[in-house]
Formats: structure tokens, sequence, C-alpha cells
């Protein structure tokens, strides 16, 4: 649960972000009329992820189990290339976010009411389809009978559109550097996971061999039907029985991620605190050093 709240967190405050940043534009300048589109815009991208995410549920459960696993399997890795894509897209750019947002934005306003909705359409849907992919793949390696993922996630939207209505009124401010830096290495983590079950799936629907070559099995020491087992599960997507393929997988994934992922990106220290109240003119605007 611990990990589908973090994804939902994570990718819901990088959508609230985004909003902030283009609601509070519009009103610094004086462009209020815009807001309607720029809503609608934002409506019509959660619309879809949603739909997405139907589509991924429900679609799969028409389908044999040796095609459901390997749908499953397939679209774990996908998910993991996107949001490795995007952790490492957010660190290295999100101080110059709200220049980009602001140049589109200005665009947008120029074009009319149409060029207002797209806009806000792609700024928040890539977010939103990114999330619906991942959060699919991680409950369906998570799945255990129960609705604890999609709790999970559910709250950590929750909190990640609390914290964005905190940051809009300017009554919070966060290092956003060391946040994103810290979530986004707990997110490798947990990708790390995602990725060696899906290859687990690709491996039950006999795209790939090894299934019962087993790298080690403490079933007997981690059962995981217990508390313990189920909490490393639902944190870290553990397997007390994983194949040596898994292993293997996790492995080349998690330790060259990480290493390139902590290298220096030229971050300033002390320059990651911000409240999108600077964009309606109250303080000197800090927001693109996030």
């Amino acid at each position: 649960m611990f990990s589908n709240y973090l994804i939902g967190l994570r990718e819901g405050l990088e959508a609230s972000l985004v909003v902030c940043i283009l609601i509070a534009y519009l009103v610094k300048t004086g462009r209020r009329q815009a807001l309607r589109p720029v809503w609608a815009g934002i409506g019509l991208a959660v619309g879809i992820a949603m739909g997405f995410g139907c589509v991924l549920e429900f679609g799969s459960q028409e389908l044999t189990f040796q095609a459901q696993e390997g749908l499953g399997g397939s679209l774990s890795i996908v998910a993991v290339g996107l949001v490795t894509w995007m952790v490492f897209w957010m660190r290295r750019t999100a101080r110059h976010l709200k220049a980009e947002l602001h140049g589109k934005l200005d665009q947008a306003l120029a074009m009319g009411t149409g060029a207002l909705v797209v806009t806000a359409f792609l700024a928040v849907g890539r977010e939103g389809l990114e999330t619906a992919l991942f959060v699919w793949a991680s409950v369906h390696a998570a799945s255990d009978g129960t609705p604890r993922p999609l709790i999970g996630v559910a709250l950590g939207l929750a909190t990640a559109v609390l914290l964005g209505r905190l940051f809009y009124r300017g009554t919070l401010r966060i290092d956003l550097s060391k946040f994103f830096t810290w979530t986004g290495a707990m997110l490798v983590v947990v990708a790390a996971g995602v990725l060696a079950y899906g290859f687990h799936d690709l491996q039950e629907a006999g795209v790939l061999p090894g299934l019962t070559h087993l790298a080690f099995d403490i079933s007997s020491t981690v059962p995981p039907d217990s508390w313990y087992g189920t909490l490393l599960k639902g944190v870290l997507n553990f397997q007390p029985d994983p194949t040596v393929l898994q292993v293997t997988v996790w492995l080349l994934y998690l330790v060259p991620t990480f290493t390139l992922f902590f290298a220096p990106v030229g971050f300033a220290s002390g320059k990651g605190k911000v409240t999108v109240a600077d964009e309606q003119g109250s303080q000197p605007s800090q927001a693109s050093q996030a």
C-alpha cells in the first residue's frame, strides 16, 4: 500500500504543481477569462487518464491467463521505462518548468480558446497517462485480492491535491528539490520491483524461460501471507521465491539507475523552497529553481 501511496503522491504532486503554475499565472496577469478553458483541458486530461486505467483493468480480464501475463509483463516494462524517464526528467528540468509552462501558455492565449484547452490537456495529460499505467502495473504486481493498493493510490492523490492547494494559497513551503530527489529514489526501488515482476509475468506466459529456476526460496522464513511478508510485498514488491532472471533484472536496473540518479545535476543547495503564491507577485518567484 505504501508504494502505491508514493506513486499517487509523487505523480499527483507533479500534476498539481503544473496546475498551480498555470492558474496562478493567469490570475497574476489578469486573464481570469482563460481559466474556464484551462480547467476544461485539465478535466479532459483527468478523464482520459481514468478511462485509460479502466481499459487496462477491465480489458485485460477478457484475455486468457497466458495473454494476461504477457500483457501485464509487457506493460510493466513500458511503465518502468516511462517512470524512470519521468524521474530523471523532473530532476533535470524542474528548475525551468515554470518558464516553459509560461511560454506555452502565452502562445496558447494568442491562438485562442481551443489552444488553451489543448495546452492544459497536454500539460496534465502526460502525467495522468504515466500515472495510470504505472499504477496499473504496480497494482498488478502487488495484487493480493484486496483493495489496499487502490486505496493507497487514492490517498496519495488526495494528499497531492491538498499540498497543491496549500502551495497555491502560499501557506506551505517545501524544498521541492529534496522532495523530488528522495521520492524519486524510492520510486526507483518500487520500479525495480515492478520490472522484476513484469519479467516474472513473461516467464509465466511462456515468453521467457527459467520459471522453475529459483534464485532462492525463503517462503518458510518470510511467508507471503504473514504481516511482514505482506508489508515487504506492498512496499518493495518483494517476493520470497524469485527466479534467477528476476533477481538479475532487479540488480541490473537498480544499481546503475541509482548510480546515475544520485550523480550531480547542478542543483544549488537551499534554492528549492517554493510557494506558488510567488506567481501572484507577493514575493520574488523561485519556482523555476525547484
